[in-house]
């Protein structure tokens, strides 16, 4: 008996998603390495730290596929871009994969709509908010960055900048969770 509840095209999408996720941990990893080689220890292990929530998102769509019936294939990643020339390039370059990986998640959900898969299309909502906080996440380092001055700070400024990011989380406070009390 097929227990396969994904059309072909739906599957093969999700599997897709496994390998940009797969290959967002693998950036995330490689900016963090490259940090830590430049004595940005704090935002390497935020960056680090960013790589495994990826790979988290790579499993959860893996587990999707399973769940539904379907068959898992895995595919190479390709290698990370290469490095960045500053922590400002490294938050940019940061900041237009997420708006790639978003664009690839609104993909998936328009396909969803035109299969009819209600219940893909209710797993990916998930997605949905997760890369809108990611994007914000992104857009706030850019920021940070500027505060601080980007390559033109002196080395105080972005002393603070590498502490701070030892300690941040990465998450963005949803809209419904903010108040006037808790900005």
């Amino acid at each position: 008996m097929d227990t396969n509840r994904l059309s072909k095209k739906m599957a093969a999408a999700l599997n897709d998603q496994i390998t940009e996720e797969a290959n967002a941990a693998q950036i995330y990893l490689s900016y963090g390495a490259w940090a830590a080689g430049e004595g940005y220890n704090g935002i390497a292990r935020f960056l680090f730290r960013h790589a495994e929530e990826e790979r988290n998102h790579m499993m959860k769509v893996l587990e999707y596929i399973i769940k539904r019936g379907g068959a898992v294939k895995l595919a190479a990643i390709a290698a990370p871009p290469d490095n960045p020339n500053n922590i400002g390039s490294c938050f940019g370059k940061i900041y237009e994969h997420e708006v790639s990986n978003t664009k690839m998640i609104y993909v998936l959900v328009k396909k969803c709509m035109e299969e009819e898969d209600w219940a893909t299309w209710n797993f990916l909502q998930w997605f949905v908010k997760e890369q809108t906080e990611e994007e914000t996440f992104a857009m706030n380092l850019v920021d940070k960055v500027k505060l601080a001055g980007n390559e033109k700070s002196g080395n105080n400024a972005m002393y603070i900048l590498d502490r701070d990011m030892d300690s941040a989380t990465g998450e963005v406070a949803s809209a419904t969770d903010v108040t006037a009390v808790n900005p």
